[in-house]
C-alpha cells in the first residue's frame, strides 16, 4: 500500500505540469489580454499600456511568461498576481476556497447521508410505495437544474416572509466581526444552498445506490448467506451493502473537483462567494493568472479525490489490495 501511495503521489507532479501547460496555452488563445482593454479607454495612452505590460511581464515571449509563472509556483508557491483585484492570486483563492469547501462539502455530506439509506431502503423494498415515490421525485430532481431549484426555493422563502436569500450573510454582517448573531445569520443563508445542491446530488446517488444494491442482492454469495440462515439484516448490511458501495466510492473521487466548478451556474444565481463564480468573472475579465491557478487547483483536487477513492475502496472491500 505504501508503494502504491508513493507512486500515485509522484504521478501527480507530471500531470499537474501538463495541466498547467495546457491551461496556459488555452488562455493565450484569447485574441486580447486584460491590459489590451485599456486601449479602449481614452484616459490611457498607448505608452501607459506598454508600461503596464512591462510591469506585469506581459511584454515577454509566451514561453518566458509560462516558465516565470511556473518558477514562482515551485519556489515560492506564488500563483501570480490578479490584474483585476491587484492582489496575489494565492490570497484570493484562499478566501473563496473556504466558502467553496463549506458550501459544496456540506452539500455532498447531506446528499450522501440521505441518498445512501434511501437507496438501500428502495432496493430492499423494490417496487413498493416508497420506491415509486422516491423514483418519481428522483426523476424530477435529475430534470430540474440547481439554479432553477434555487430560484424556486428563494420564491418560497420570500413568500413565507423570509429574507435569507442570496449570499452567505446579510448586508450588515458581511464585514462585521464574528459573533453569535453573525453565525446564526450565516446558518440562515447557508441551508438553502446546501438544500439546493444536496437535492441535486441525492437524485443521482439514490438511483445509483439502488441499482448497485439490486445487482449485488442477486449474486450467488448473497443467496448462499441467506440459505445458511443468516438474518436478513446481517446479509444486507454486512455483505450486500458493503460491496454495493464500491461504484459510489469510485465516483466519489470526482466530487472533489466539483467543489470548484460543479455548482457554477447555481452559485452565480444564488450569489455565493465560491470559486465557480470567481473563475467565471475572471474569465470575462481575462484575468489569466487567476483562471490558470483555479484550473490547476481543480486538476489537483481531482487527482487527490481519485487517490482517496482508491484508498476508500481498499478499506471497504477486503478483496482489493494495492501491493
Amino acid at each position: 500500500m505504501l508503494t502504491f501511495l508513493l507512486k500515485r503521489s509522484l504521478s501527480i507532479i507530471p500531470t499537474l505540469l501538463l495541466v498547467s501547460f495546457i491551461s496556459f496555452w488555452v488562455i493565450q488563445l484569447q485574441p486580447t489580454s486584460f491590459i489590451d482593454t485599456y486601449l479602449e479607454d481614452p484616459r490611457f495612452s498607448p505608452e501607459t499600456v506598454v508600461r503596464l505590460k512591462a510591469q506585469y511581464g506581459l511584454d515577454q515571449p509566451v514561453m518566458v511568461q509560462y516558465f516565470n509563472w511556473l518558477w514562482g509556483i515551485v519556489t515560492r508557491f506564488d500563483l501570480g498576481y490578479s490584474f483585476v483585484n491587484n492582489r496575489p492570486v494565492t490570497s484570493l483563492i484562499g478566501e473563496y476556497l473556504w466558502w467553496t469547501i463549506e458550501v459544496a462539502g456540506l452539500s455532498l455530506i447531506f446528499s450522501w447521508l440521505v441518498a445512501i439509506p434511501l437507496g438501500i431502503f428502495t432496493a430492499v423494498r423494490k417496487n413498493g410505495l416508497v420506491d415509486s415515490v422516491a423514483s418519481f421525485f428522483g426523476y424530477i430532481g435529475l430534470a430540474i437544474p440547481d439554479f432553477l431549484l434555487g430560484l424556486l426555493l428563494f420564491s418560497i422563502i420570500l413568500g413565507l416572509g423570509g429574507t435569507n436569500v442570496g449570499g452567505l450573510f446579510s448586508n450588515e454582517y458581511i464585514d462585521a466581526p464574528w459573533s453569535w448573531a453573525k453565525f446564526w445569520d450565516h446558518l440562515n443563508h447557508l441551508w438553502p444552498a446546501i438544500l439546493v445542491f444536496g437535492l441535486n446530488h441525492i437524485a443521482s446517488l439514490q438511483r445509483q445506490m439502488r441499482a448497485s444494491l439490486l445487482d449485488v442482492l442477486n449474486q450467488d454469495y448473497v443467496r448462499t448467506a441467506r440459505s445458511k440462515g443468516l438474518a436478513d439484516r446481517i446479509v444486507i448490511y454486512r455483505h450486500a451493502v458493503r460491496n454495493a458501495l464500491n461504484p459510489l466510492i469510485s465516483s466519489a473521487g470526482f466530487t472533489l473537483s466539483e467543489l470548484v466548478s460543479g455548482t457554477l451556474i447555481g452559485a452565480v444565481v444564488m450569489n455565493l462567494p465560491t470559486l465557480g463564480p470567481f473563475m467565471y468573472n475572471s474569465l470575462l475579465a481575462k484575468d489569466q493568472y487567476v483562471v490558470m491557478s483555479i484550473l490547476l487547483l481543480s486538476a489537483f483536487m481531482l487527482m487527490i479525490g481519485n487517490l482517496l477513492a482508491d484508498i476508500g475502496l481498499a478499506a471497504v472491500d477486503p478483496r482489493i489490495r494495492y501491493d
